[in-house]
């Protein structure tokens, strides 16, 4: 439909151009055909002052008005010749002299209804005949009357270096006239259609007006004039979200100014609230009304890695902590806090960045509000999306790129270090690249097995050279498969000394009730002192029939809890009861995605053994007490 309507703005905008320039092409070319047929006549005219110029001369050799004023014969006899040139067209032919007071008088006139006698002064326009005396040129006067176009062919009769007198020559032809009355009906049909096109582009400047003002108002929120979630829809259709960052911004304790002063303050509130932040953002930048008092900024950001988002936040922040909104009676001072997305390209796409913002919020709003919070702050780990071809990742192996960063896990009663978590990275030059974007394309080759080889040797290389306990992240069909299962068992062997500080986390253990083999190996495996621990347990296939199928010695609780224990009641009792059943079983229990100081808090009442999380460290490439 867009292409149809462009089509048809194209093709009525080429008609009006052709329209225009055939009408102006039509006035450009009558106006050539006059000032041709002008010229013929000048011509004319010019031939009869040359002529008659001549014959005055061989007359009168000096003193013109003298010499005519006392030979009346001579006056007549050149009337006579005057007379002969005299046409329809060349209907005045007359010779003229100046008087001391500058007035022009007749010396001959060839014209018999209304003869000039000699002397009778003549009106002209002394501007222009004035101008011909002096320059002693010839000179081509137009003017309109009446009846027409005339012109006047005025020559100055010079004698010894003086203007003795001058001819005149008046004509007037009805042949452009003529033509412009054959071209009228022309010339109304181009106006009449000009009109009718003006009217047209009216009438569609007029519905263009309307189209667009029906359109901002169903993108754009009446109340703060940000736009709204339907434009909000249709921008993350079509925007490049790694070109932009992510402001959330929410109104602190909005519910409270409302139900205190009324909807009215409070749709004031928001009113200000929106101008502030539209006088700090750039034009360029993207402002939506995301729901009740939250906002969106799209922030669009100069180059990768800068941190525009999170100054123009703090800006914000400070601009509304510092004004007091009056109205009437009342004056009334909020803050606002804020999540920013600064990385979304390490997002899948533009609802996960607006949801990491959200999360962002989330944690600004538990710590205490009027705050900005950014996935930097909490050290948060994203999965960049810069997954490497099959060849790349070969060759990142078989270069030695493969490393692991480790995070720390803390004893929640001694606050100290009680293990790592060893995380597969591949380092290439100087960006790392996250599992999520090699692993899936290795699964069920050899070179996966190499690669479980090689995480292996590095963290036994890890555990010799500090002696600490580190777990590593092997999946169910890992341990069922016969050629990975030898590659675990033989570097046990290699590193029996050191296997009691290994722990194994299982990913996958879904299909384990029923397997005995899993089982079997699984004993094989914690014979030679490795912990053996439960990951995301709380979530998906988890279920406490897991212990009496495995001999597990840590369960990690899975993330999904942890991240709102400290505002879901049900997440507390589902890690409470976690708690209690491992408590009775002799299990050691992980918290993952300690996130804040009250999810820290919390877990640390519920009793939970060791803590994990961005609020506690990050992973890195060396241990903490490296």
């Amino acid at each position: 439909m867009k292409h149809l309507l462009k089509i048809y703005v194209l093709i009525f905008l080429s008609i009006v151009f052709m329209l225009v320039y055939m009408y102006f092409s039509l006035e450009k070319e009558q106006k050539q055909f006059d000032k041709n047929i002008n010229g013929l006549f000048v011509i004319q005219a010019k031939e009869f002052s040359v002529n008659l110029e001549k014959n005055l001369k061989l007359h009168v050799k000096k003193d013109v008005y003298l010499t005519l004023k006392k030979n009346r014969k001579l006056r007549d006899r050149l009337a006579e010749e005057l007379t002969v040139l005299t046409t329809d067209t060349y209907k005045y032919v007359y010779i003229l002299y100046r008087d001391s007071y500058g007035d022009y008088r007749f010396l001959v006139d060839a014209n018999k209804p209304d003869k000039g006698e000699f002397g009778e002064k003549l009106n002209v326009n002394k501007r222009v005949w004035n101008k011909a005396f002096h320059s002693q040129k010839p000179l081509l006067f137009s003017q309109k009357r009446f009846d027409g176009l005339w012109m006047s062919y005025i020559t100055p009769v010079v004698i010894d270096g003086k203007t003795e007198a001058i001819i005149g020559v008046d004509f007037s032809s009805e042949v452009p006239i003529r033509i412009r009355k054959s071209t009228q009906p022309l010339d109304a049909g181009f106006e009449y259609i000009f009109i009718a096109i003006l009217i047209m582009l009216l009438t569609l400047f007029y519905q263009t007006i309307l189209n667009l003002k029906t359109k901002k108002d169903s993108i754009t929120d009446p109340l703060t004039q940000a736009f709204n979630r339907n434009y909000l829809r249709d921008l993350l259709k079509k925007i490049n979200i790694a070109k932009y960052q992510i402001i959330m911004l929410d109104i602190d304790h909005f519910k409270k100014v409302n139900d205190s002063y009324g909807h009215k303050i409070g749709d004031n509130i928001l009113h200000d609230v929106s101008a502030i932040v539209k006088e700090t953002i750039r034009s360029k930048d993207i402002f939506v009304r995301f729901g009740g008092e939250e906002f969106l900024v799209f922030v669009q950001r100069k180059k990768l890695n800068d941190r525009m988002a999170k100054d123009v936040a703090e800006r914000i922040r400070k601009k509304i902590q510092e004004t007091t909104f009056d109205y009437e009676e009342l004056s009334i001072n909020i803050t606002v806090s804020m999540g920013v997305t600064c990385t979304p390209e390490h997002f899948k796409n533009s609802s996960d960045a607006i949801k990491h913002a959200d999360e962002m919020l989330y944690i600004a709003k538990k710590e205490g509000r009027d705050r900005v919070i950014c996935s930097d702050d909490m050290h948060k780990e994203v999965k960049i999306d810069t997954s490497l071809h099959f060849n790349e990742i070969q060759e990142a192996i078989e270069h030695q790129q493969v490393i692991c960063h480790y995070q720390a896990i803390f004893n929640t009663k001694t606050k100290k270090v009680d293990k790592y978590e060893a995380l597969v990275r591949i380092k290439k030059e100087d960006r790392i690249i996250y599992p999520n974007d090699f692993i899936p394309k290795l699964m069920y080759t050899n070179l996966y097995n190499q690669l479980t080889k090689i995480i292996l040797e590095i963290v036994f290389t890890k555990i010799k050279e500090n002696q600490v306990k580190i777990s590593v992240n092997l999946n169910f069909s890992d341990i069922l498969n016969n050629d990975i299962f030898a590659i675990i068992i033989d570097e046990l062997e290699q590193n029996r000394a050191f296997s009691s500080w290994l722990i194994v986390e299982l990913l996958e253990y879904e299909l384990i009730e029923s397997n005995q083999i899993f089982s079997d190996r699984i004993n094989i495996i914690k014979a030679y002192g490795v912990k053996i621990a439960i990951d995301d347990f709380g979530t998906g296939f988890a279920n406490y029939n897991v212990f009496q199928t495995i001999p597990i010695d840590i369960i990690k609780i899975d993330a999904s809890l942890i991240k709102n224990i400290d505002h879901s009641e049900v997440s507390r009792k589902i890690v409470h009861s976690i708690v209690v059943l491992t408590k009775e079983l002799g299990i050691e229990t992980v918290a993952e995605f300690v996130h804040s100081k009250e999810v820290m808090k919390i877990t640390e009442e519920l009793e939970v053994d060791t803590l994990q999380g961005f609020y506690l460290a990050k992973p890195q490439e060396n241990l903490l007490d490296d």
